[in-house]
């Protein structure tokens, strides 16, 4: 997975920080993972191939679990054991989906965060600039498009949500164009977009589209990705066994700041208290997990020239540690209320 796919950008599905991800999780023989995220199914080929494990793989996409079915063939043992076991919905959903199958524990989770390669590489999901296609975006085919919020929303939330979601800080300017433009006609396509956003925003010495951002910020505010998020993260954690460990790829800062702070928090890192407050007097819970990452580890200078979509990959890991499972996952239950991200009203003062 990764972010938009730019022009000279390699086509189809290369797994970003696949060694990164393999010592991270570290399968071993008779485990049982999860991969949230299967996409191309790059990681759980590599994940298979490591260990002898059995391999849950859930994708909100029905064509990437139609694409798995020859792969988990591939991986279905002498006996007629599947080692790979797909299942369609969002990895938020995690716990739903394995409880219909009797999973209730993991020793490993692995989410690949975004977009995967095969949706940006096809015009007509609508995902990417690189192509005209029809305005889409949907991941699952199902709910509204992005055509319908940039046709519909008001200008003033419309300017909020590319703000927001894609830290576009030329976001009012973007909305004023296209609520004059789709007053003439309906804007449909990826290539009517992107050549509005271009008209008022210029492009700058990193090489980065102009309509990346909004463009991501559409993506995430069709498909939820935010919530996903944090739903799946507090899922994961709550499945894991003692040593299980979860790892996570984020390509955005909004994903990874999600991430880090759920990780921190799981591991007993929040900033303590001002000394003068009264909280201090109170004994911090036991922390549920460690750090395997204690920062973001980058992909190295041959990965990202060899595939310029992992240039912005963001790898965090953590294991969980020895601690009573109901206890964990209310106290994680907590923190993700706590931490959920809000989306501000339309017109919402910045």
């Amino acid at each position: 997975m990764g972010n938009e796919a730019g022009a000279g950008r390699p086509s189809g599905h290369v797994p970003v920080m696949l060694n990164e991800v393999l010592r991270a999780l570290a399968p071993r023989p008779g485990e049982q993972h999860l991969d949230g995220t299967f996409g191309g199914g790059g990681y759980a080929r590599a994940i298979l191939g490591a260990a002898d494990c059995t391999l849950w793989a859930i994708d909100r996409d029905p064509d990437a679990i139609r694409r798995g079915e020859a792969l988990a063939r591939d991986f279905r043992t002498a006996d007629g054991h599947d080692r790979l076991r797909l299942l369609h919905g969002d990895f938020g959903s995690m716990m739903r989906l394995l409880d219909d199958h009797g999973v209730s524990a993991l020793d490993g989770v692995v989410l690949d965060l975004g977009v995967s390669s095969f949706q940006i590489d096809q015009a007509e999901r609508g995902f990417s600039f690189r192509f005209d296609g029809p305005l889409d975006m949907r991941m699952d085919h199902e709910g509204e498009t992005a055509a319908d919020l940039v046709n519909n929303l008001p200008e003033a939330e419309l300017a909020d949500l590319l703000f927001h979601l894609g830290e576009e800080r030329l976001s009012r300017r973007i909305a004023r164009r296209i609520v004059a433009a789709r007053a003439e006609a309906p804007i449909l396509s990826t290539g009517r977009l992107a050549s509005l956003i271009r008209e008022v925003v210029p492009a700058d010495r990193s090489g980065i589209d102009p309509a990346t951002r909004s463009f991501q910020a559409l993506r995430i505010r069709v498909n939820d990705e935010l919530r996903q998020i944090e739903t799946g993260l507090e899922q994961a954690a709550a499945l894991l066994r003692p040593g299980g460990r979860l790892v996570v790829v984020s390509f955005h800062s909004l994903e990874d700041r999600i991430v880090k702070r759920f990780m921190a928090d799981a591991a007993g890192r929040r900033p303590a208290a001002s000394r003068h407050d009264p909280r201090n007097l109170e004994q911090r819970p036991r922390p549920s997990f460690e750090l395997v990452t204690t920062k973001a580890q980058r992909p190295g200078d041959a990965e990202s020239r060899a595939n310029p979509r992992a240039r912005s990959a963001r790898l965090r890991a953590m294991r969980r540690l020895d601690i009573d499972l109901p206890q964990m996952a209310g106290s994680l239950g907590s923190a993700a209320r706590s931490r959920s991200v809000p989306f501000p009203p339309p017109g919402a003062a910045r």
